[in-house]
């Protein structure tokens, strides 16, 4: 990790309550359980994937 990113947060992680739709969650859910992973590491791995397409 990086000195600036430690420079931003005072933790390593942020808490963000947001509200998906049944639908995606369930598609969540399914694909964490077939890659053994949580739903929270699905979340953040798409999510980083997107911003870093952002470019």
């Amino acid at each position: 990790m990086t000195e600036e990113l430690k420079n931003q947060c005072q933790d390593l992680t942020q808490t963000l309550t947001i509200e998906l739709p049944c639908q995606i969650f369930e598609r969540v859910q399914r694909y964490a359980k077939e890659n053994g992973m949580d739903v929270a590491g699905v979340l953040i791995e798409a999510l980083d994937e997107f911003l870093r397409g952002q470019g």
